[in-house]
């Protein structure tokens, strides 16, 4: 196994339901074989059930919530996406701040396919060049973001390092750039 991630805690930010299972799993998975630390956070303790595009996939445990655990107990922030997992954390305060903390505080942040919507919700990606899901690049470019269509787009124009993707056919290339930035 190889030790990148050595002592590094990653938060994995998920709505109680909504995420894309790949896009949680596949990340969760590149962080491990890094020697890093994934906790699942979410709004709500218990499990959260994902999802395989419409259809309800496997439900996984949650280690911690937004209003237990501050940001300053994790090194990076990981942001699965799923259409309803981004659509429900940018409504909830305590996940927009949670998510906004990382900023200010410098840590990297990856974010895949509709994650950027909780981006944009804590007023995070002005000035900054992202990908996502294509249906997104409207409000992106609204928000102030540069909207890109590229597999994996790495942005260190801003107080930290942002890694974005569009879809899970990106999984591979967001995955190594995720575990690349979480290195700093």
């Amino acid at each position: 196994m190889a030790t990148d991630l050595q002592g590094k805690t990653i938060a994995f930010l998920c709505a109680p339901e909504g995420v894309e299972q790949v896009e949680l799993t596949e990340p969760w998975k590149a962080v491990e074989q890094a020697g890093g630390q994934p906790r699942l956070v979410s709004t709500q303790s218990g499990r959260i059930q994902a999802f395989e595009h419409l259809d309800k996939a496997d439900t996984f445990a949650v280690d911690t919530t937004v209003d237990v655990s501050p940001p300053e107990e994790f090194d990076a922030l990981l942001l699965p996406g799923g259409v309803a997992n981004p659509d429900f954390l940018r409504m909830q305060k305590n996940a927009v701040a949670f998510v906004k903390a990382f900023f200010d505080s410098g840590k990297p942040v990856a974010a895949i396919c509709h994650a950027p919507w909780t981006l944009i919700e804590a007023d995070v990606v002005r000035g900054r060049t992202l990908t996502s899901w294509p249906s997104l690049q409207t409000d992106l470019r609204n928000a102030g973001a540069t909207w890109v269509n590229e597999e994996v787009q790495i942005c260190e124009d801003g107080p930290n390092v942002l890694v974005s993707s569009r879809k899970p056919d990106d999984l591979k290339a967001f995955c190594q750039a995720a575990v690349e930035a979480f290195k700093r």
